[in-house]
């Protein structure tokens, strides 16, 4: 059973000082902390399964049952929520449109055996390897075509109901310029609630389902479960469209575990390993059972930043709650119920965010684009992403998002050791980057005069 020590008096935080991952408030405390990370999660995690059609409670008790496990490998020392990854969105999508929920599930579970995979390797080897193979160039490249990818799946939605759309997208953008803290982390979530209650008013909004359970008394109950299907011929040319969103994983649970390290202290940073073998560890699990895939989450981190409580505890109580959640069916059936016009206003926003944080892993590392082999790298890949290339031998076929990803690699690595054997502007590279949360407080810097 985890302990921690007590913190102080138990009940608030001493000056200058922050909760460290083995401390804990008193109880009380805690409990409406780890309440509050359930908030700040469930916007980013409840929305994933409603736009890929996934069962939402199902995806809400394997992220609350992930995270536990998280915990538990990571030896109780690193604080995350593991919610749906937005990374899955494109491929899952793909997969289900052409071969099925269980090749869908399938490719989610081949992403969390190679994470895992990748998990013991650096916890053994260190992370060198992975910074030379995904510089920033090509990290950035990656992460952005998976957003803009999606850009049509938004069109979609969006034309089923263009004013309730319009009022989602609204407030969304409204909720994250005008509220700083808590509340703007979770805008999103916010600009959902705002554009169901236009649905209501519209007319929009399915309740058949959610009244169905009312009458029959079934307010709690075990969600459906779902299972891979690796034996169907389709699978495997599916399961390449889920590699790239490794790569994405590996940058944001690394960028995850250096955030936290930088906020308590650097010994967290051994935990990385472990860090990537429990997120493939849960996805698995997820993806074995009819879940969505699992990520650290940004919107926690900003909670952890906000309140300067790194306690595991908080967690703890965080993904008991999300279990709790997942036994009400009527509770999977309301977000079910969420119309196509909100989806397509939220995800407007959202694909072009995660667009967006690959364009930032380029800023923030500087990336020299007068270099060609970088500028090749970035514009091929994203052209492939948006315009939805497909190649296709038989029953195979490669999506937009492998080949894209698959292109920023090769032109990378093979343009660069031309350029440095010419000496004609070879990029150096440079360390993994992290990967930002969606949202949150600006940084204000000043410029020099």
């Amino acid at each position: 059973m985890p302990t921690w020590t007590l913190h102080g008096n138990g009940r608030t935080v001493e000056p200058g000082k922050v909760v460290k991952p083995d401390e804990r408030l008193n109880w009380p405390a805690t409990v409406a902390i780890g309440a509050q990370h359930v908030i700040a999660m469930f916007g980013a995690t409840f929305l994933v399964p409603a736009i890929t059609g996934f069962p939402v409670s199902t995806t809400l008790l394997f992220s609350g049952i992930g995270t536990l496990l998280f915990l538990l490998i990571t030896k109780n020392r690193l604080p995350s929520y593991l919610g749906s990854s937005f990374a899955f969105i494109a491929p899952v999508t793909a997969a289900t449109a052409s071969q099925g929920m269980g090749s869908a599930l399938a490719g989610i579970v081949a992403v969390g055996v190679l994470l895992a995979a990748v998990g013991f390797i650096v916890q053994f080897a260190g992370l060198g390897w992975i910074e030379k193979l995904m510089p920033p160039v090509v990290a950035g490249a990656i992460v952005a075509l998976i957003g803009f990818n999606l850009a049509p799946v938004a069109w979609t939605n969006f034309q089923q109901a263009p004013i309730t759309a319009t009022i989602t997208l609204v407030a969304v953008i409204l909720f994250s310029v005008l509220f700083r803290g808590f509340l703007g982390r979770i805008s999103i979530f916010l600009g959902v609630i705002v554009g169901y209650v236009v649905a209501l008013l519209r007319g929009e909004v399915d309740f058949s389902a959610v009244d169905e359970l009312v009458a029959n008394g079934q307010w709690a109950g075990l969600p459906t479960f779902s299972f891979p299907t690796f034996g169907d011929p389709g699978t495997w040319s599916v399961i390449a469209m889920f590699l790239p969103v490794v790569l994405v994983l590996i940058a944001e649970n690394v960028g995850h575990v250096r955030g936290v390290a930088t906020m308590t202290e650097s010994s967290v940073n051994q935990y990385t390993g472990r860090a990537l073998i429990a997120d493939g560890a849960a996805t698995v699990l997820a993806g074995t059972f009819g879940g969505s895939g699992t990520t650290t989450y940004g919107e926690n981190i900003g909670v952890m930043a906000a309140t300067r409580v790194y306690s595991t505890a908080a967690y703890w109580v965080a993904g008991l709650f999300a279990i709790l959640l997942s036994l009400s069916p009527v509770v999977g059936e309301v977000f079910n119920s969420i119309p196509a016009g909100v989806l397509g206003g939220v995800t407007t926003a959202l694909y072009g965010l995660i667009g967006i944080i690959g364009i930032k892993i380029w800023v923030d590392n500087r990336v020299d684009f007068s270099r060609p082999v970088n500028q090749y790298t970035g514009a091929v890949a994203l052209v492939i992403a948006i315009a939805g290339f497909t190649m296709q031998w038989g029953d195979f076929q490669l999506g937009a998002i492998v080949i894209g990803a698959a292109a920023a690699l090769l032109i990378y690595h093979l343009g660069n050791a031309i350029a440095r054997w010419r000496k004609t502007g070879a990029d150096d590279g440079g360390p993994i980057p992290a990967v930002g949360q969606l949202g949150g407080d600006p940084q204000d810097i000043d410029e020099p005069r």
